[in-house]
């Protein structure tokens, strides 16, 4: 019931937004914020979280990271209908399937870094956690798009998620320090660095 509420209040915090006329950058970025505000939730809070694989027909424990995805690599891609199709089996809760989507595609097009990373956001959601075999996938799409940003955002989006926010921040500060200050997908992994910074810096 836990993770049913926080993210009705994800979507009336983000609608409020959209409503306001805020730019899509900009609620892209506060959605980052408030995903990882959620990844704090879940490990501290753990509503019905246990330290354990996910067991089928648990969709609502995957996280929405479709607008984080187009703000690095686009809406109109090869992958994009691929991962469409990977997200919705994983709304419905049928996570394993999802997974078997991309690990098809990624053998078809394993140049395609962003299936990799769709392929890693898939294993950590199916364990609820960082896994040997997503941390292959995300090093995989590393290597087939070096010095893309992309690869290294998931990542450490997954290594939060699981727990270690200072690998994290690590990642992401890193990005920065080589990302274009006009680059779209900036503002999303400033608003992650706020979050894990603040997070860190709580009593808890």
């Amino acid at each position: 019931m836990g993770w049913l509420i926080l993210f009705a209040l994800i979507g009336a915090s983000l609608g409020s937004l959209w409503l306001l006329g805020l730019r899509r950058g900009f609620v892209t970025a506060s959605a980052a914020a408030l995903l990882l505000g959620a990844t704090g939730y879940a490990r501290q809070g753990s509503p019905d979280l246990p330290d354990a694989p996910a067991q089928a027909g648990r969709g609502r424990d995957v996280f929405p990271l479709t607008d984080a995805r187009h703000a690095f690599y686009g809406h109109f891609t090869p992958a994009e209908s691929w991962l469409r199709m990977s997200e919705a089996l994983a709304r419905d809760g049928k996570s394993e399937d999802a997974i078997g989507i991309l690990q098809n595609a990624v053998k078809k097009y394993p140049g395609d870094a962003q299936l990799w990373v769709g392929l890693g956001n898939a294993l950590v959601d199916h364990a609820r956690g960082m896994t040997p075999p997503a941390e292959l996938a995300y090093r995989r799409a590393a290597q087939v798009s070096p010095g893309y940003p992309g690869p290294p955002f998931f990542y450490g989006l997954a290594l939060a998620r699981s727990g270690d926010r200072q690998n994290a921040l690590i990642l992401w500060r890193q990005i920065l320090e080589t990302a274009p200050p006009d680059a779209g997908w900036r503002p999303l992994v400033e608003q992650g660095v706020a979050a894990l910074s603040a997070r860190q810096q709580s009593p808890h």
